[in-house]
């Protein structure tokens, strides 16, 4: 050990955020094992590291008893104050054992230690950086395939994404960039475990906000995200200045912004809507892309019957009841769609339902645009 050395360490503490102070500790404690395994396992031995020129010394300890049963581990009183008369019993008395040997076997020591306190450090900086950020989006580059999982690189760490949080629409060339929602963070001895999703519906909100600035700086809210990932999704948005259009806000100018979150999906389609405090105005608008006569919710069972126009109920079911299934979702209400002509009488129809009529609900107040501009409306049936 020399200068150059503590200089070293001072140096690895300003790159890699190691303290020097910790270093030399676990460097300490590795020569005290090092020393016990070639020069004497029974001693008691401290070693000590000068904090300026990095001078090595191992000092025997032995502890001040009256009767002397090891000799290697205790010292008698009256040797001890033969040393320094201040000794009491219980005192440990130091002595200097530093072999001539002993300056390659600390190098190699030190060598050791400082490498795998750099990989620690290394690890535990990368988990810090990314346990923040759960439930946050990141870009990697697809790297390599294992088994049926996809490795991104992430540029100081890899992410895993397992084959259940791959979406049905996407295709894994290496060297592709690649968003994807982060899971969960795992420690574990080899550093950290990054599981990614590309089907969490919270990956369809962090695009979002990554391509609006009305929602990064708040004045849009994301209200809730229903997802069939690969298919379709729906976001609900809501916005708290009354002169900014939630909806507009999200398709942007030429449709440019949603249109960057469907490229990021692989072309899944998107339907945007605006959220209301009004039960039936967001279960309508939910139903986009169909056209919605009327609404009756029951708000107490979150039950709402739905009428839309003849020719409007394929589409306001969707394929394989898709449409209607989402909008469930995204507004929290059992939804009971029927055509003009199925419902017959409103007026019987109500009372035999029991529930509360929304009267006169005002279709230009629903709000709601699909990203699909060839969407045609399903056959009846579908």
């Amino acid at each position: 050990m020399n200068t150059e050395f503590m200089q070293a360490l001072r140096d690895l503490e300003r790159e890699k955020g190691i303290k020097t102070e910790i270093l030399l500790e676990a460097i300490e404690a590795a020569l005290i094992s090092a020393y016990k395994k070639n020069f004497g396992p029974i001693q008691n031995v401290r070693v000590e590291i000068h904090r300026d020129t990095g001078e090595i010394k191992v000092l025997a300890q032995r502890q001040v008893v009256e009767e002397v049963t090891d000799p290697r581990v205790e010292i008698s009183l009256e040797e001890a104050r033969a040393i320094n008369n201040n000794y009491e019993l219980d005192d440990v008395v130091e002595k200097e054992v530093t072999p001539r040997s002993f300056g390659r076997i600390a190098a190699q020591t030190a060598k050791q230690v400082v490498v795998q306190r750099i990989r620690e450090a290394e690890r535990g900086l990368i988990y810090d950086e990314f346990i923040g950020r759960e439930n946050d989006i990141i870009t990697g580059v697809i790297q390599r395939q294992e088994g049926k999982n996809i490795i991104l690189d992430l540029g100081r760490a890899e992410a895993v994404l397992p084959t259940s949080e791959q979406s049905p629409g996407d295709s894994y060339r290496q060297g592709e960039r690649l968003k994807a929602y982060i899971l969960e963070v795992r420690k574990t001895n080899k550093g950290p475990q990054i599981m990614v999703s590309r089907t969490h519906p919270g990956l369809i909100k962090r695009l979002f906000e990554l391509e609006v600035p009305e929602i990064h700086d708040g004045i849009v809210e994301v209200k809730g995200v229903a997802r069939e990932a690969g298919a379709r999704s729906k976001i609900a948005v809501h916005s708290r200045d009354e002169k900014v259009d939630p909806v507009g806000s999200c398709v942007g100018p030429k449709g440019s912004r949603v249109q960057a979150v469907v490229q990021e999906l692989r072309g899944e389609k998107v339907d945007i809507i605006k959220w209301s405090d009004d039960p039936a105005v967001y279960v309508a608008n939910s139903l986009s892309p169909a056209r919605v006569l009327d609404v009756i919710v029951d708000e107490e069972n979150k039950v709402s019957q739905v009428i839309v126009p003849d020719n409007q109920l394929s589409l306001a079911i969707g394929k394989e009841g898709q449409n209607a299934r989402l909008a469930a979702r995204i507004t929290g209400w059992k939804i009971d769609i029927k055509s003009e002509s199925e419902a017959g009488d409103w007026d019987n129809w109500e009372a035999d339902l029991d529930l509360n009529e929304v009267d006169g609900l005002d279709l230009d107040g629903l709000d709601a645009i699909t990203l699909d501009n060839d969407l045609e409306e399903p056959p009846a049936g579908s």
